[in-house]
């Protein structure tokens, strides 16, 4: 399974129609992609200059904003969806982006490297931090602030009073239900806030 693979099992997780918002987009693919299969729409936020010209360039609405200083532009409860993928770990206050992410949204989604993931487990075993395709950095490069764990988000996930409502690691593209925790590289979970 290819990356694009890996978009559409995220886009699949997204309800047909749905408002959108994207907090860390990228370049926007992922809301180009919601806007033209699952008739999607609105916004990207992204902080990168080259990033939000190529979200432009895509025909895709990004605003510019640190997302470290919450999102209190949005009202309350004023997109379908609010996703949130690999940006978690880059976060200084990941607990209070969790909650803004389950306040602006109806459903939110989050994906994240699963630091759990048995070959990390093994490097960590070894005394190495760990370096994998999902964690490309060594420990003294990474832009990472923060590691954590499937498991872990589940508990983070219910001392915030959030609902699970899906959740799955993906590895190599593919996803992984049987688990998660121990054989995916990347977690990903739909929740609301119950």
């Amino acid at each position: 399974m290819s990356a694009q693979a890996v978009m559409e099992t995220i886009a699949a997780l997204v309800p047909e129609g749905a408002r959108v918002l994207d907090l860390g987009c990228g370049t926007g693919e992922l809301l180009a992609y919601l806007k033209q299969h699952r008739g999607c729409s609105g916004y990207g936020v992204e902080l990168d200059d080259a990033n939000l010209l190529a979200c432009v360039q895509r025909g895709v609405n990004a605003i510019q904003l640190n997302l470290e200083e919450g999102l209190s532009i949005f009202e309350d409860q004023s997109f379908d969806v609010v996703l949130q993928l690999e940006t978690l770990q880059h976060l200084r206050n990941t607990e209070l982006m969790l909650r803004e992410t389950a306040r602006v949204g109806r459903i939110g989604i989050v994906s994240f490297p699963n630091f759990a993931h048995w070959p990390n487990r093994l490097q960590v075993l070894l005394g190495r931090m760990p370096v994998t395709r999902v964690l490309p950095y060594e420990w003294y490069d990474t832009p990472n602030i923060r590691v954590g764990t499937y498991a872990d988000f589940e508990v983070l996930a219910r001392k915030n009073r959030l609902n699970i409502l899906d959740s799955f690691g993906i590895q190599e593209g593919r996803v992984v239900r049987n688990m998660p925790n121990l054989l995916a590289s990347m977690a990903v979970f739909k929740f609301d806030r119950g």
